[in-house]
């Protein structure tokens, strides 16, 4: 007879390797548990709870927004996204993927146990992913904010091993996949850092010391006056003169008359009146961004009176193109923007209600009603041909647009003017939208994309609305719109404390 056959089955054990894991967490959470720190029984537990559901993170986000600096704004909007972001990767995958138990509260002293313990798995912690998550997303938008926020999410990690509710493990898979949530928001959209435009072309403008010949005409009604106040603070020597909107134009020809260094603080419109007679006199312009939009200052890279200070004390300047446009008898420049069609009427409209509700619930109702009223495209010849426009866009430089954030122009001097044109049809809004959508040089049915030095139009009827800079005015018939390479000198700094220019 053969022998008898021994068909039982044996498990694996346990992986060497991950025995050890395990242990190794044990027995680091032990150690936790029978560590002492001075206060801690009575912070720790507390900010735990503080952090419940982000409210931490949202009350700091609140914070870092009030203080009004751009830097500020910003680090708190990517930290309230990375956290977000962190949140839902937990919530829908990381919970549901490790179905570990939370660890026995036995070694934990009781003064520190949580009054409500948590019912969902252990692996990973949701509380270190939004602190690492909202503590990154801010670091790399500022470092300096990101610097003073850390030590609080290292708290709050390190509060959820204190109170029992998490193994070690946890927290460490926790705060990495908050960390990489915040760079995943950076991939969708850029920091501003990393897309700052190239400090060229150098030009030689003077260093003035405690802001010795500097004259700076700031709009009041863009609300500059804590601009101004540091710019006192930091420039002692400098010129300040505050006026109406209505008396901006004259104050700035005074100004230009007795100043080595013209300066302006306002919005876009304000900054376009001051370059006008910076590039007829021949004077370096100083840019302090204040108002509701600032896009030139931003894309410049000059954000606040920080940056414009190092600029004029170290003598640090570059030139940039400017937009010149003509028609008839009349002629104007344009840093950022010109355009015809449906763009100017929502100006005009949003210009209309914005005392009223304010500046973005007008620009919303302005859309609303320019998209939807019965109108009839505008008819230009572009190239020979006549053809019927919702939309013809001129930008002073390339935009570009990096993930999904809204373009920006990373060279102010080179050369071109951005021309996207949306063509005539029976859906303006749907055009339009397909077009803000589509990439540079991208060409449908719809719209196209080109760049040129020179656009000219014929064929224009009088009276058709232009904007530029965020200003209305009326064409005289024929239109011709052109770059002016390197026209305007202005200040910035060419380094600054987060990061240095490569080119």
């Amino acid at each position: 007879m053969s022998p008898d056959l021994d068909l039982t089955v044996t498990k694996p054990g346990p992986h060497p390797l991950r025995n050890g894991l395990l242990e190794l967490d044990r027995r680091l959470f032990a150690a936790v548990a029978a560590r002492h720190w001075p206060g801690g029984d009575r912070l720790l537990p507390r900010l735990s709870r503080s952090a419940d559901h982000g409210l931490l993170w949202c009350a700091v986000a609140a914070a870092l927004a009030a203080s009004r600096t751009p830097r500020a704004r910003r680090a708190a909007v990517r930290g309230a996204a990375s956290l977000g972001l962190a949140s839902l990767v937990i919530n829908t995958l990381g919970k549901r993927t490790v179905r570990r138990p939370r660890p026995l509260l036995d070694p934990v002293p009781l003064v520190r146990q949580l009054q409500r313990q948590p019912v969902t798995t252990s692996f990973p912690s949701g509380h270190a992913a939004s602190a690492a998550a909202f503590a990154t997303g801010v670091a790399l938008e500022s470092p300096g904010w990101g610097a003073a926020v850390a030590p609080l999410a290292g708290a709050v990690a390190l509060s959820r091993v204190y109170t029992g509710v998490h193994f070690p493990s946890d927290v460490l898979a926790g705060a990495a996949l908050g960390a990489g949530a915040a760079l995943a928001v950076r991939g969708l959209v850029p920091t501003r850092a990393g897309s700052v435009p190239p400090a060229r072309p150098r030009a030689a403008v003077p260093a003035l010391e405690d802001g010795d010949g500097l004259v700076m005409v700031a709009n009041i009604a863009s609300g500059t006056s804590e601009r101004i106040r540091a710019l006192c603070d930091a420039l002692p020597k400098a010129e300040i003169v505050e006026c109406e909107p209505g008396d901006v134009q004259r104050e700035l020809e005074e100004a230009a008359g007795r100043a080595r260094v013209l300066g302006v603080c306002g919005g876009d419109g304000t900054v376009n009146a001051a370059a006008r007679i910076a590039v007829r006199r021949g004077l370096a312009l100083a840019v302090l961004p204040g108002g509701t939009l600032n896009h030139f200052a931003h894309d410049l890279g000059v954000e606040d009176v920080r940056d414009l200070c190092r600029a004029l004390e170290r003598g640090e300047g570059v030139r940039v193109d400017v937009g010149r446009f003509t028609t008839g008898s009349r002629r104007g420049i344009f840093l950022n923007t010109f355009s015809l069609g449906v763009y100017p009427e929502l100006v005009r409209e949003r210009e209309r209600w914005a005392h009223r509700i304010g500046d973005w619930p007008a620009g919303v109702l302005a859309a609303a009603r320019v998209l939807r009223a019965d109108r009839h495209p505008l008819e230009a010849e572009v190239g020979g041909r006549r053809r019927p426009l919702w939309l013809l866009f001129a930008g002073n430089g390339t935009y570009h647009r990096m993930g999904l954030a809204p373009g920006r122009r990373l060279d102010l001097a080179d050369g071109r003017l951005d021309v996207r044109v949306v063509h005539g049809g029976r859906r303006p809004a749907l055009r339009l939208l397909s077009a803000a959508v589509a990439g540079p040089l991208t060409r449908s049915p719809a719209h196209a994309a080109v760049q040129a030095g020179r656009l000219r139009l014929s064929g224009i009827a009088p009276g058709t609305l232009l904007a530029y800079d965020g200003e209305i005015t009326e064409t005289e018939g024929d239109l011709t719109v052109e770059k002016l390479p390197e026209a305007l000198t202005v200040y910035r700094p060419t380094s600054t404390p987060t990061h240095r220019q490569s080119r």
